[in-house]
């Protein structure tokens, strides 16, 4: 048996090069959506293909990686492999999870055989399909919406598969930046690969086998300990998605999570069948979208590993949004579907243990997408980013305001970098004023972020939800607001986005656009919901609000019941 202290030591020292994987990765990487967003994760897995350790990045990533791991060993089983492989895939139903994110796993070796292997999944900008960015609003089978990959090998004996980025880079907008970015991908996995073997070489292979097996059982123990502390029973909860974009609305996502001593089981039954639009989510996003829920009302320190996920069971019925058959439409499963499985799992458990519950946060990701032709030098661009927004009030605590939430943890592309890389402008960026669910601690505020085009005409893709249903509240909180976006101008030029001249058109949740120059998106994100009850939020807390703009004097007074008083200029005395 491995010596506690080596053990620890082992664990932390994977983590360690998994978080310098995604630095590589980030540093390197040629877009924006990687090197500004950090839209990647990285891990790293043992020769059975059982995840190790992972740096903490995506959420909606790192759960379903293991997937993408198992489909490419079940293609190119390590004997197999040599030196220098690196298997690429993007195949929602072969491991993947929407066709942007692109996963690269490359084989550790050691001594002529494979002891590991190191992973990292990113989300390119464009992968070709219907729409410039790749998320179409209105796709309605996976063949629209971009090259489909199954596992195939990238690199073979350390040498680029000329034929593999051949037919990759000739189906995308952005083929130099795709490049770029597999090339860092690339780099990632090396360096992994490196400093694990450092790692074998330092105190063995037989030791670190070893040492891995017990950090899984390790992480085992410690998720059976915090799931056997929680109630036992059955706990239901359902909340719906707005629409598909092609039409079908309030699609239902139930979850009935039953917590039975060590073991917790979450059953989707019930959940709308798959849909003619884009937002079904494979298996790989529902179970994903799962762990991270549990590891949230149990111990987040917990290692995540293996091991972590073993207690835990998903149950998807086959043909639904939450686990659909192909050829069916899934981009937007892994970006809306999943925050809803969070949002529905999370609502379960607050049945049982509201303390460890937040106010549902804002519960879309809010992806927009922008391309066309650069006038500044006539290549082609394409753009996608998703939008922060309110983060639910928990125990103790108001909610964030906007960030990203649950399966999304990307930065924002930053106002400079954005316009030196694209043909765009950001002309408003702010919190939203009331739009945090009101509470004992209040929710998280939305954001309002406005985008206009300059000097060309664009194609452009919303993505999103929480138009129509709020973000719940927990324990007596109240919803958050509603989510919105609003199209103004065209030709004769913006200024002013709230000026009514320019032309006002109320965008729906999931649409696309052709743009003419100088036209303006402007998205409204939602805010969260409160927790515990209104009455007993501090007055304090409340005439703070006002004073940072956060909430409004009138809000103060119909929601809180506190009065704030005004000067003759109008500004508040609080």
């Amino acid at each position: 048996m491995v010596d506690s202290v080596t053990l620890e030591v082992l664990r932390n020292a994977c983590e360690a090069v998994c978080e310098e994987m995604n630095a590589n990765l980030i540093r390197t990487g040629y877009s924006p959506n990687i090197k500004e967003r950090r839209d990647c994760s990285c891990a790293l897995f043992d020769a059975d293909g059982d995840m190790i350790a992972q740096a903490e990045n995506m959420p909606v990533h790192l759960g379903a990686m293991p997937f993408s791991v198992a489909a490419a060993i079940d293609r190119f089983p390590p004997e197999t492999l040599e030196p220098g492989d690196a298997v690429l895939l993007n195949d929602p139903y072969h491991g993947g999870a929407h066709l942007p994110d692109l996963t690269l796993v490359t084989p550790v070796f050691h001594e002529g055989a494979v002891v590991a292997f190191a992973a990292n999944r990113a989300h390119h900008a464009d992968v070709g399909g219907s729409r410039a960015g790749s998320v179409a609003a209105d796709s309605t089978e996976i063949y629209q919406e971009g090259l489909r990959i199954p596992p195939v090998k990238l690199f073979q004996g350390g040498d680029p598969n000329e034929a593999v980025f051949d037919m990759v880079l000739l189906n995308v907008r952005t083929p130099d930046e795709r490049r770029g970015d597999l090339r860092a991908q690339e780099a990632a996995n090396q360096t992994g690969s490196r400093r694990f073997i450092e790692l074998v070489e330092k105190y063995g292979q037989a030791t670190v086998a070893e040492a891995l097996d017990e950090i899984n059982d390790y992480s085992e123990r410690r998720m059976r300990a915090e799931i056997a502390e929680l109630p036992d029973g059955t706990y239901s909860f359902a909340d719906v998605l707005d629409d598909d974009g092609v039409g079908n609305e309030d699609l239902p996502v139930e979850a009935a999570v039953t917590i039975d001593g060590e073991e917790v089981v979450v059953d989707f039954e019930g959940t709308a069948p798959q849909t003619a639009g884009p937002i079904n989510a494979v298996i790989a996003v529902t179970s994903s979208a799962t762990f991270y829920a549990v590891r949230c009302v149990t111990d987040p320190d917990i290692p995540p590993n293996h091991g972590c996920y073993r207690p835990i069971e998903v149950r998807a019925p086959e043909g639904t949004i939450v686990n659909p058959r192909p050829p069916a439409a899934v981009v937007g499963g892994n970006l809306e579907t999943s925050q809803r499985v969070t949002d529905v799992v999370l609502g379960a458990f607050a049945e049982a243990v509201p303390e460890r519950v937040t106010g549902a946060g804002q519960g879309t990701m809010n992806n927009v997408t922008f391309g066309g032709t650069d006038p500044r030098d006539g290549s082609p661009y394409a753009f996608y980013e998703t939008q922060g927004g309110g983060f639910g009030g928990r125990t103790g605590r108001d909610g964030m305001d906007g960030v990203h939430v649950h399966m999304s943890n990307t930065m924002n592309t930053p106002v400079e970098v954005l316009e030196t890389a694209y043909p765009l402008r950001i002309d408003r960026y702010e919190f939203r004023e009331d739009s945090g669910g009101a509470g004992e601690f209040r929710g998280g505020l939305g954001l309002r972020r406005d985008i206009t085009v300059r000097g060309h005409e664009a194609r452009f893709s919303l993505l999103a939800d929480r138009r129509r249903h709020h973000p719940y509240g927990v324990g007596g909180g109240e919803p958050g607001a509603l989510g919105d976006a609003v199209l103004y101008g065209g030709e004769s030029g913006n200024d002013d986005a709230d000026d009514q001249n320019c032309g006002e058109e109320q965008l729906p949740g999931k649409t696309i656009r052709e743009l003419p120059p100088e036209a303006t998106v402007s998205v409204r994100t939602p805010g969260a919901g409160g927790y515990g009850p209104v009455e007993e939020r501090d007055p304090e807390a409340v005439r703070r609000d006002v004073r940072l703009g956060k909430v409004s004097p009138a809000a103060a007074r119909e929601q809180y019941g506190v009065d704030i008083g005004t000067d003759e200029e109008g500004d508040t005395d609080g």
